[in-house]
């Protein structure tokens, strides 16, 4: 729940945010990458220079080329997916550098990991922002370290960046959310607010198992671990640098999508590998397949060599939701992803497992002797194999999720009634607290979620700066408080902090309340430094104080915590 920029590893990005179109939000994708490839990397949908590394996995299986291929059979182009078009097939990007991930982490935050005005806490647990009673400001931030509770105070704003997960468990946890969902947990509604709703994620098709009579594919029990790791560690290459085993990407139209906007419905994701690879070791369990599944299925082809296609639909009409288990920060938060709640949903993955299956039988795969494993699902075994009944019972039995949660915290205008955060990312009815990750879109990206969320995150620190440095509702005199920032970051280790303003800024309270009824839109073109800043460590010493939120934890879902303030 600490905040951090999520991860994926493939891009994929064409997309709409943050008031503007494409084009105005196109620099912040390309001001944050240093595109590796040549033929990509100078045209004007690249760029050089970033601090975030895009390339290709160093290794490829030639099974990915033949996707390629298969792509231009049916007639779609080899084209960069992330460009001026997206309907096509590539060889996938990824934020990868030599070969391992790069992450935001290793990207955005190891340069400034010795700057004395940063300082980063491992292991902690925020538990709620504290809000300023009469005021509805921002005022703090609560972790648990070690079994200690410790509070940041925040002179300026605080930014939350959790996830579409734990961003809306963090908010309710605030006071800030639904109010009969709150009041049921006997929570205090500070802000009757839709946070958790409007969920939405890419669902996919799992198990599709094309079988090959070479040895092109990545079979575990044939890779020596010794030599594949020495490959990795030593000479940054082999199949351990791929971007978690998928090679080719597509997007593709399938009979319910806009051609004539040129958007695709559902994404490919080719593996040179299937549930059946790594003789169940992880794989089932990662996708939560019933061992009944796929003993009867997947282990009679184990260890074979054979590749896969993953349909991933791109536009869910399905919504889910996060909700509270309990007031309690330490009990996970209930997901409701609800997928194919919109029975269009399934129908429209089955029409891409249709066009799955027509890449597959191209000519090109041929050479590989390359072929479907037709042993139909035991729970679908009343349909006729690869109906559109079959495949739909088939998409509902091996549903897959890559991990792209968001809309949780919907970005929307002030008479929007689902809307979470305004246009410049402030929490509606709060001052001082803003949400920059994937909670706050509105709808879901047409690819990858990866590329965007950083790009929402280079746009949210250039509507910081504008804010702060430009916009007078933020010109006002400070008023005294806490301790200096310095002194109080000196007394303990490991507090998240931003760096200073610069000497020309006021060091201003925070009056950026986001108000329904007086909305603002100003575009950013600031290209000051992101001056946000946390201030000092309140001052704690009788344990009486603890909130009942944290009072009362289950010593069972907690690692048997000893909670006490850190007096300072």
């Amino acid at each position: 729940m600490c905040a951090a920029i999520a991860m994926t590893t493939i891009t994929g990005h064409r997309w709409v945010i943050l008031a503007g179109d494409y084009d105005h939000v196109l620099r912040y994708f390309k001001k944050s990458e240093d595109n590796r490839n040549p033929y990509l990397a100078n045209n004007k949908y690249h760029s050089r220079g970033g601090l975030l590394t895009v390339q290709e996995s160093p290794w490829h299986s030639p099974l990915v080329a033949a996707f390629v291929e298969a792509g231009t059979q049916m007639g779609y182009e080899n084209r960069d997916i992330n460009g001026g078009k997206q309907a096509g097939f590539m060889i996938a990007q990824g934020t990868i550098r030599r070969g391992s991930r790069c992450s935001t982490a290793k990207a955005f935050l190891r340069p400034i990991r010795s700057r004395k005005n940063f300082h980063l806490s491992m292991n902690s647990h925020v538990t709620r922002v504290i809000m300023e009673p009469g005021t509805m400001r921002a005022q703090a931030v609560e972790f648990v370290k070690h079994g200690k509770v410790y509070r940041i105070a925040a002179r300026r704003e605080i930014i939350l960046s959790a996830g579409a997960i734990n961003t809306p468990q963090l908010m309710m946890l605030s006071g800030l959310g639904p109010r009969k969902h709150l009041e049921k947990l006997g929570i205090r509604v500070l802000q009757d607010l839709p946070v958790g709703e409007n969920m939405q994620d890419h669902v996919g098709m799992g198990g599709l198992t094309f079988l090959v009579d070479k040895p092109v594919a990545i079979v575990q029990d044939r890779f020596n671990p010794t030599a594949v790791t020495f490959q990795y560690v030593l000479r940054e290459r082999g199949p351990m640098t791929t971007l978690g085993g998928v090679e080719g990407l597509a997007f593709v139209h399938t009979p319910y999508s806009n051609r004539s906007r040129d958007w695709p419905d559902i994404q490919f994701h080719m593996a040179p590998a299937s549930i059946n690879s790594d003789n169940g070791a992880r794989v089932k369990k990662v996708l939560g397949l019933k061992e009944s599944i796929y003993q009867e299925v997947y282990h009679p082809i184990a260890n074979k060599d054979s590749w896969t296609i993953m349909p991933l639909l791109l536009r869910p009409r399905s919504r889910g939701s996060v909700k509270l288990r309990s007031a309690n920060p330490f009990h996970y938060p209930l997901i409701n992803a609800n997928y194919f709640d919109d029975p269009l949903d399934a129908k429209t993955l089955v029409e891409g497992a249709k066009i799955a299956l027509r890449v597959a039988e191209a000519q090109v795969f041929k050479q590989f002797g390359s072929r479907l494993w037709r042993k139909p699902l035991p729970n679908c075994k009343q349909h006729k194999f690869l109906s559109d009944a079959y495949l739909e019972c088939h998409v509902r039995t091996i549903s897959m999720t890559i991990y792209h949660p968001c809309g949780t915290a919907k970005m929307g205008p002030a008479w929007d009634p689902e809307a979470v955060v305004d246009p410049r990312l402030r929490v509606y009815g709060v001052r001082g607290l803003r949400v920059i990750d994937a909670s706050i879109m509105p709808t879901i990206s047409s690819g990858n979620t990866n590329a965007p969320v950083i790009m929402i995150a280079e746009k949210g620190a250039d509507l910081i700066k504008e804010d702060w440095l430009t916009n007078p509702e933020y010109k006002v005199k400070r008023q005294t408080q806490g301790r200096d920032a310095q002194t109080a970051g000196s007394n303990i280790q490991g507090i998240i902090t931003l760096p200073n303003a610069s000497s020309n800024i006021s060091h201003s309270d925070s009056s950026n309340i986001s108000d329904r009824s007086n909305i603002e839109s100003h575009s950013s073109n600031s290209s000051l430094i992101n001056i946000s800043n946390i201030s000092s460590i309140s001052n704690f010493s009788n344990s009486t104080h603890i909130n009942n939120n944290i009072s009362n934890i289950d010593s069972s879902s907690s690692s048997n915590f000893t909670l006490n303030y850190v007096d300072s």
